[in-house]
């Protein structure tokens, strides 16, 4: 099967910020690590902010650029993430990652790997991306982007996730969706 590429994820309610996540794999990498403890749309609207509080999304460059300077953007007002300094050094370990390991593309992360398999390994390999934001973004790249290496759907989640969402509806419905989800979870491990 193959999908053409989104021109937006509409994971945020902002049009330059959805369309960032759709062009720039970077983009979308960073708001996958930024999902934790803040919405789906604050985090996912953070690259974009970032691009604008230091002019880039450019993996090399946010490596190399001085934690103090990279911290102190996340941590403007309004912060990018409820955690402004863990959550700089962890993108800035991302990228750390994506500079050394793909020569700054990351979306080399997706397009060399050789089957479902590699493409979950090379995912939970990302400084910020465990099992769970791993296979969700398999499916995000199956289903949205075509990325499809053989076996992906072996890997890709079964439970609602963001590669469900294909508009603001959707993002509600997989919010809705996700909080009975983790529900359900916890009830069943006694959590």
């Amino acid at each position: 099967m193959t999908t053409t590429p989104p021109a937006t994820l509409p994971f945020t309610g902002d049009p330059e910020a959805d369309a960032l996540l759709a062009a720039d794999p970077l983009a979308l990498l960073i708001g996958f690590v930024l999902d934790q403890q803040v919405t789906v749309q604050k985090a996912f609207a953070g690259p974009a902010e970032l691009r604008r509080r230091i002019g880039t999304l450019d993996a090399t460059a946010i490596a190399a650029l001085d934690p103090g300077t990279l911290e102190a953007a996340f941590r403007e007002r309004p912060a990018l993430h409820r955690f402004p300094g863990a959550m700089a050094a962890r993108v800035q370990e991302l990228c750390a990652v994506v500079a050394r390991d793909y020569s700054g593309d990351a979306a080399r992360a997706w397009t060399e790997a050789r089957d479902g398999a590699d493409l979950e390994a090379r995912l939970r390999a990302l400084p910020g991306i465990g099992e769970l934001k791993a296979r969700t973004l398999v499916g995000v790249l199956g289903r949205r982007f075509g990325v499809q290496p053989p076996g992906w759907e072996a890997v890709a989640p079964t439970h609602p996730t963001l590669a469900d969402v294909d508009s603001a509806e959707a993002l509600a419905r997989y919010q809705e969706q996700k909080r009975a989800w983790k529900a359900s979870q916890k009830a069943a491990t006694g959590a």
